[in-house]
């Protein structure tokens, strides 16, 4: 069958292994694309540092990490949500090939630390060869799933994730992690793909849609649901709809951009 014409939705084990599969190609393939015919925020044929800055990243950001680490991936910029401080603990969901720990570790300098989380190996083994060519001694890329995170409880100042989240087929486990992992007082800075209404089952069961970040976004009520059932407070979700040309260019002739778009998201666990 087609996977682009299921009539059925995909299992969770489907949809991980299609996102584990797609991601894992990315760094062989030495380029910002994961899907063949697909696109969508997993990749594009305009040059990572432009795709970046359109997302909303500066050309000094853009320069200011190991060739290699900026994939073009993404929806957004999650490290320009809030700013940073020295000496804070930053845990980045779906790290990929590190490019948003990079800038995380200069905006929180020595005295602070990143770590990365990914379920990539391939994605690890790349961002393990960046940290290196970088010389930085405040990140740590780890192996893991974002519903299983592999930090101690409340040992986080702030997580952020760049288009990651919608990518899992159990995004309350995601947000109950978080919080676990997050001190009193830590913060959420998150850049995601949110469903302006429910989505039709022909964009929902398309597993290239969903590698593509569209077809697994959860509407904003949903989210604001989960996150709160988590304990986060302070919770705000704002549509970034200066981005739709964007969002519509990952699957040109789809109108997905009429379905989803990206939006930051951030949240609180309370002190």
């Amino acid at each position: 069958m087609n996977e682009s014409n299921r009539t059925a939705p995909p299992s969770p084990d489907d949809l991980r292994a299609t996102v584990r599969d797609r991601y894992g190609k990315i760094p062989a393939a030495a380029q910002s694309s994961c899907c063949s015919p697909a696109t969508g925020c997993c990749g594009s044929s305009t040059p990572p540092e432009l795709i970046a800055q359109e997302l909303g990243y500066s050309a000094e950001e853009t320069a200011a990490v190991p060739d290699g680490s900026n994939l073009g991936l993404g929806c957004g910029n999650p490290t320009g949500i809030q700013s940073l401080q020295p000496g804070e603990v930053v845990l980045d969901l779906g790290s990929g090939a590190g490019f948003d720990a990079f800038l995380a570790a200069r905006a929180v300098g020595p005295t602070g630390r990143v770590i990365g989380v990914d379920m990539t190996p391939e994605m690890l083994q790349q961002a393990r060869a960046n940290l290196q060519k970088s010389g930085r001694k405040n990140v740590e890329f780890r192996l893991g799933e974002i519903e299983n995170l592999p930090v101690a409880d409340g040992s986080i100042d702030v997580i952020l994730s760049n288009c990651v989240i919608n990518l899992s087929p159990d995004k309350a486990r995601v947000f109950v992690e978080a919080f676990r992992a997050l001190k009193p007082g830590g913060r959420l800075q998150i850049s995601d793909v949110v469903a302006l209404h429910p989505l039709p089952a022909e964009l929902k069961h398309d597993l290239d849609l969903y590698a593509g970040c569209v077809a697994g976004a959860a509407q904003i009520t949903d989210l604001q649901a989960m996150m709160a059932a988590a304990g986060f407070v302070d919770i705000r979700i704002e549509p970034k709809h200066q981005l739709k040309q964007t969002v519509e260019s990952w699957f040109p002739g789809r109108g997905v951009s009429d379905h989803v778009s990206s939006a930051d998201i951030t949240a609180k666990r309370p002190k």
